[in-house]
């Protein structure tokens, strides 16, 4: 009997650190399928992003990189990369563990830091785009992504150009510190200053949009579309709970709930999104040509 053990545990199949089993057959990758977050749906990975990350059955909008964002707002082929050699640091000395998830996420999701800004144009508009990416360090906001803001948001007032920011972002950066907070203001400081060129600034709400980034450069926008059920607030909703002791309704914190008390303007389902922008930016474009026009005097 114990020669039939040794033999079995000469010949049982192997795990990969992948997932897969050793065998003669084909390996199957173990991605195939994606449990939705809002309804527990098994769904298939290719279905899935063919309908740009959406679930059929319940309408939860899944998290989509920088990059995904990039191909569903902007014309194939426009876009040009800004301020990508911006690098981040450690300036508080958090060390080799630090470096290393920076690292990580950089190998990861092919950026420098949380955040991808350029040019590109939308059915035509040429527009500076700002678009946070959540699978690198949940998005936090840390001096580079501050500095790429303002750097975008200055070059956009410079050209009269509208800016379109997609926020995705769990806040700032506590590695960095006050440094992190500094960027609330400088990011501020620099819509502001697009405001007075007289080019719009529209952004784009995401799940989730919170603490640092909702509080400065995501709530101050001309514009103010977000996503069905995105998270959107400053605390979390057991702090806020627990300080007031008081129930908070069901849809607290969500995207709908914001636009019913006119924090912003309009929920746009993702399939829409693009053709929402071109209509935005059709209307600002009319509008400035009639300021440029002078009207005729009549006759």
């Amino acid at each position: 009997m114990s020669s039939f053990f040794d033999k079995l545990r000469l010949t049982k199949p192997k795990l990969e650190k992948t997932g897969t089993i050793k065998s003669g057959k084909p390996k199957v990758p173990g991605d195939l399928w994606v449990k939705c977050k809002g309804c527990d749906t098994p769904i298939y990975r290719k279905v899935l992003e063919e309908k740009l990350k959406v679930c059929d059955k319940c309408g939860f909008h899944h998290k989509m990189t920088s990059f995904e964002r990039l191909a569903l707002l902007t014309d194939p082929g426009s876009f040009e990369e800004m301020d990508s050699n911006i690098f981040p640091v450690d300036p508080l000395d958090f060390g080799e563990e630090f470096q290393v998830k920076l690292a990580r996420d950089q190998k990861k999701t092919g950026l420098n830091d949380a955040l991808l800004t350029g040019t590109a144009t939308i059915e035509g508009h040429k527009v500076v785009a700002i678009i946070m990416e959540f699978f690198f360090r949940g998005g936090s906001m840390g001096s580079v992504v501050g500095e790429k803001v303002t750097r975008a948001l200055e070059y956009a007032a410079e050209h009269k150009l509208p800016a379109i920011m997609v926020t995705c972002s769990g806040g700032a950066r506590m590695q960095e510190g006050v440094f992190s907070l500094m960027q609330l203001v400088k990011t501020n400081a620099a819509v502001i200053r697009l405001g007075e060129a007289k080019a719009p600034y529209i952004v784009i709400m995401t799940d989730p949009t919170t603490a640092g980034v909702a509080a400065s450069y995501a709530a101050i926008g001309d514009v103010i579309l977000a996503e069905p059920g995105a998270i959107i607030g400053f605390s979390g909703r057991r702090v806020i709970e627990q300080t007031i002791r008081q129930k908070l309704p069901a849809d607290f914190q969500t995207s709908e709930f914001y636009m019913k008390h006119g924090f912003i303007d309009r929920v746009i389902h993702r399939r829409i999104l693009k053709r929402t922008l071109e209509r935005i930016l059709n209307f600002y474009s009319n509008t400035d040509e009639k300021e440029q026009t002078p009207e005729k005097e009549e006759a």
